[in-house]
């Protein structure tokens, strides 16, 4: 083989390899705006305060949350510091949940977490606080569920354990492994 006949060979691969460089490098940007796109929200809301109402024109729950991010394709909105405030019946609040994030679903089902609250309305009730990391809320069966470790503060008493299903409707609660009680003096 000669010299130029090496050249065109080597000036051919050359081309050919930058041509297949380009390509791939386009392809993989337009895969990237496709996928920005989809985790861009279509809309924000700073300081929301939202009511929810049932079909017979109950009012279901209220939402409050510093910033809320609605994201359509992925058909998913993310709350900062979210506050639900729970009428399960009566249109009287039994319940309110805060936590620094939450994901709502189209599903109706809420995943919160990070420093999780679950706070009683009706001061005498037996159990006062929840606290947990995360908590899951069903909208719609109203019913509140955790597999974590979650600590129950109460009228004289504090309760560790794990895993917890809350139903709203009956106000029955029950703690899937209880691990200590500890009891308090209550003055009088």
């Amino acid at each position: 083989m000669n010299r130029i006949t090496l050249a065109t060979i080597t000036l051919f691969i050359l081309a050919l390899t930058t041509y297949g460089l380009l390509e791939w490098y386009g392809a993989k940007k337009e895969t990237s705006s496709i996928l920005d796109n989809a985790t861009n929200p279509e809309f924000i809301a700073e300081n929301l305060n939202s009511d929810v109402y049932k079909a017979t024109g109950a009012l279901s729950y209220n939402v409050e949350a510093q910033r809320m991010e609605h994201y359509a394709q992925l058909e998913v909105t993310h709350f900062e510091y979210p506050r639900y405030t729970l009428y399960p019946k009566n249109n009287k609040p039994t319940w309110q949940v805060t936590a620094n994030e939450g994901t709502l679903y189209n599903n109706n089902r809420v995943k919160l977490k990070n420093r999780v609250r679950l706070i009683a309305t009706d001061e005498e009730s037996l159990i006062q606080e929840v606290h947990g990391k995360n908590l899951e809320m069903d909208l719609k069966t109203n019913i509140i569920s955790s597999e974590q470790t979650i600590l129950i503060l109460g009228k004289g008493f504090t309760m560790y354990g794990s895993g917890l299903i809350v139903d709203l409707n009956t106000t029955q609660m029950t703690l899937t492994e209880h691990v200590q009680t500890i009891y308090k003096k209550i003055k009088k």
